[in-house]
């Protein structure tokens, strides 16, 4: 894990899997906007019946519980039973704000797309190496 600053936020992004790593209250402060902190925060809700398996949270070690996010479309997410913070696959943390276009102006949107953008190159160049070794 390194940790990368977004719009003032300390954010701990995985250059294995891409995931990134919110400590409580992160998230909130990326919004800026407390009334879109709490829109955000209110479309949470725990999936007791999910099947994916349970990460550890990095601090306490704890299994996570899994968190559905959204109204009709669903994105899970993992956040620590002890309020630690959530966990947000790859793509995850993108998807949720662009959900509930609760960022107006686009900015964290822009930033996330500028920061992880070279992940997106890299791996549709190593689809395309792939085919053409395939040719062969």
């Amino acid at each position: 894990m390194i940790v990368l600053e977004l719009s003032e936020v300390e954010i701990d992004y995985c250059t294995d899997c891409g995931g990134i790593w919110l400590d409580s209250g992160e998230l909130e402060l990326l919004l800026e906007d407390s009334g879109k902190s709490n829109e955000l925060l209110n479309l949470f809700s725990e999936d007791k019946n999910s099947k994916e398996k349970k990460l550890k949270c990095p601090i306490c070690s704890k299994k996570m519980k899994k968190v559905l996010v959204g109204e009709k479309e669903l994105i899970l997410i993992d956040q620590c039973k002890n309020a630690h913070g959530l966990w947000f696959d790859k793509g995850e943390l993108y998807d949720i704000l662009k959900l509930g276009s609760l960022d107006e102006e686009n900015k964290i949107l822009e930033l996330l797309h500028e920061m992880f953008k070279h992940n997106k190159a890299q791996e549709n160049k190593n689809v395309n190496s792939n085919k053409s070794g395939e040719n062969k």
